[in-house]
């Protein structure tokens, strides 16, 4: 239910965007309210908090966003209070940053290794990724497993490319266990 929510208010706001060609813009201030609402818990509790009437978290995003955010969003943000669904917002908010990145053509690549890779290397996999999908642009995110002993896992999206020494030697376990219980 929750996902079916935060889609819904996500595409419209995104229609919006489009309609105006604010993708950019919208995309920005909405990395930016992200880590705003992500890191003030308070602020989140603040507008789920049941005893704050609709018109006191309405004044309240006033007080704290209006003339540092467009209009777009003032009026989203107001939209999903009035409709009392701002327990949904982080979502709401993640799923239109995926969504725009995914029409912008943006690609999102998380890479495991076993240990750190060189600039060269990081560059030479991008430029494969590249090659090998329809994204136009990928943001890279590195992160060191040295259980993997070696080789790379790579995840873009619900995708997995794992090509580890762990996996391998996984697989290879499996398959003498086969031959084992013939």
């Amino acid at each position: 239910m929750a996902k079916l929510v935060s889609k819904v208010y996500s595409d419209a706001l995104f229609e919006t965007a489009r309609e105006k060609g604010l993708e950019d813009v919208l995309m920005e201030e909405a990395e930016g309210l992200y880590e705003v609402f992500s890191s003030n818990g308070e602020l989140l509790e603040l507008l789920n908090h049941p005893k704050l009437v609709r018109e006191e978290k309405l004044q309240m995003l006033k007080d704290i966003f209006e003339g540092r955010i467009s209009q777009e969003w003032m009026g989203f943000l107001n939209t999903v209070v009035e409709k009392g669904r701002q327990k949904e917002l982080l979502n709401i908010i993640r799923t239109f940053i995926r969504d725009t990145k995914e029409f912008k053509g943006i690609g999102t690549a998380h890479v495991e290794s076993a240990v750190e890779l060189r600039d060269e290397q990081k560059a030479r996999l991008e430029q494969r990724l590249l090659e090998t999908t329809s994204y136009v642009k990928f943001e890279m995110d590195y992160s060191v497993k040295p259980e993997l002993i070696g080789g790379l896992v790579i995840r873009i999206g619900d995708r997995v490319v794992d090509s580890s020494v762990r996996t391998q030697l996984y697989e290879m376990k499996r398959e003498l266990m086969k031959l084992q219980l013939v």
